[in-house]
């Protein structure tokens, strides 16, 4: 039996107790070797609260000497962190699952400040955190042992080992969420991380990082530098840094791709964007279908990469389809994130607002009618943040089709093949679009369920 040695920061029930969200929070956004810190450098970037428009804060970029700091104290850390006993390793991670269970509600009000989604969703992305490092906890990391012949004379056998430090590098959309799905992993395996987040959304992530610590994890095994561009251009050049992992746009994920295959054809992680579909066939249940069609495109301001903005809905139920959607549309409410009871938070900034309205304005421009919505929403006491009612954003475009080959023809006619949807009464033909439809994860009568993920064309690299 392994003996453990003591977990630093843990003493059982009283580990809790140890965090807290600090008054000065956002006069430190860096976390290094353990610790938030600030990182003084020649470039720096504000930060804005899309509930409200005020002003946050002013963050430094590390530079790239100093991101090439971080990565040397994460690469000691990795050394022992590898070596570690995967029993206590296990233990960290549920340790860290229990400790977002305690602390959702308070890290859930800095997700929404961080994002302006609904607290509600911001409630359910953070227990979603728990849940992952949960599961990593009891991964399976065992190799395989196999026979080399009849006899069983030889063998071969395969061992999993640690990469070592791995980039990452965060979307704004899901900010915690992100964060989560790439250092749980990694640290499970015996890697440590580097980690920059959004800087539309910079903060989530270092409430994880400090959660990290009670929970018993060392100093330096997960690092977190914020910045823009330069900055993560400068994890993904090191050398040090054996794997990157990115969620964001196509351009900047082909940018990571062509930069990693230069410079040590380090393998490269990428979840980057869509522009899906979901089919509303003759005989699908309608009530069923306008559910999804609001699930798919209004969930989390529609800022989400699957979302299917294109729903393509069979002539013959187009007008009773379009009535009871307009319905429960109305239904939606806009709102204060903080709110319990708003459906539609704010978009992440004024920029993004604006593009999404240009979409909607452009659209009108060719021929496109708006049926609801389109206008910028102004909500009381907060008529500086970035709400929009009704493209990564909350707009929902109802195509008409005749036949099912027209269908999946406007389906796959994309570049970005992330997700797409059939609502259907017919399940065999529901699996026969299925595998005529370019995407990587198909939904059946449901829209952005969880599932593993896949993708096909320029979107995905991998499954999450």
């Amino acid at each position: 039996m392994v003996k453990l040695k003591p977990i630093r920061n843990y003493s059982g029930a009283g580990a809790d107790e140890k965090f807290c969200i600090p008054n000065d929070l956002l006069s430190a956004l860096h976390f290094v070797n353990g610790a938030r810190v600030n990182l003084k450098s020649q470039r720096k970037f504000n930060v804005f609260e899309p509930r409200n428009g005020e002003h946050l804060t002013e963050i430094h970029s590390a530079s790239a000497s100093q991101v090439d700091e971080v990565i040397d104290l994460s690469q000691k850390a990795q050394t022992s962190w590898s070596s570690t006993p995967w029993v206590e390793r296990r233990q960290i991670l549920q340790r860290t699952a229990d400790l977002i269970r305690k602390h959702s509600n308070e890290i859930s009000v800095w997700e929404v400040r961080d994002n302006g989604k609904s607290i509600t969703e911001a409630k359910a992305d953070v227990l979603s955190c728990a849940d992952t490092f949960e599961y990593f906890s009891g991964v399976d990391l065992s190799g395989e042992h196999m026979p080399y012949d009849e006899q069983a004379k030889r063998f071969a056998y395969t061992r999993r080992e640690p990469l070592g430090v791995v980039g990452a590098i965060g979307a704004w959309n899901y900010p915690i969420q992100t964060a989560t799905w790439k250092i749980a992993p990694a640290i499970a395996c015996g890697n440590s991380v580097v980690y920059k987040p959004s800087p539309l959304a910079p903060v989530s992530s270092i409430l994880l990082a400090q959660l990290l610590q009670c929970a018993g994890l060392p100093d330096g095994v997960v690092n977190i530098v914020q910045g823009e561009s330069e900055t993560g251009t400068a994890l993904c050049e090191s050398a040090i840094v054996r794997k990157v992992s990115f969620t964001g746009s196509v351009a900047t994920g082909q940018a990571i791709a062509k930069n990693c295959a230069q410079w040590a054809v380090k393998p490269v992680t990428l979840e980057l964007g869509g522009k899906s579909s979901c089919i509303m066939l003759q005989d699908c249940d309608i009530e069923m279908a306008v559910n999804g069609a609001l699930i798919a495109n209004f969930f989390s301001q529609g800022q989400v990469c699957s979302n299917a903005s294109k729903i393509l809905v069979h002539q013959s139920i187009l007008e009773e389809f379009t009535t009871k959607l307009l319905l429960k549309t109305e239904e939606l409410r806009i709102g204060d994130p903080l709110n319990e009871s708003t459906h539609i938070g704010a978009c992440i900034s004024l920029n993004h607002l604006q593009k999404v309205q240009n979409y909607i304005r452009g659209a009108v421009e060719e021929g496109a009618k708006v049926l609801y919505g389109g206008e910028r929403v102004v909500v009381e006491a907060l008529e500086k943040g970035y709400f929009l009612e009704e493209v990564f954003g909350a707009v929902l475009l109802i195509i008409p089709f005749e036949t099912e080959q027209e269908a999946l023809q406007k389906a796959n006619d994309t570049e970005f093949g992330l997700a797409a949807g059939i609502f259907t009464n017919d399940l065999n033909k529901a699996h026969n679009f299925a595998a005529q439809l370019q995407a990587g994860t198909v939904y059946i009568n449901t829209f952005n369920d969880t599932c593993e993920w896949l993708a096909v064309s320029q979107t995905n690299t991998h499954t999450v």
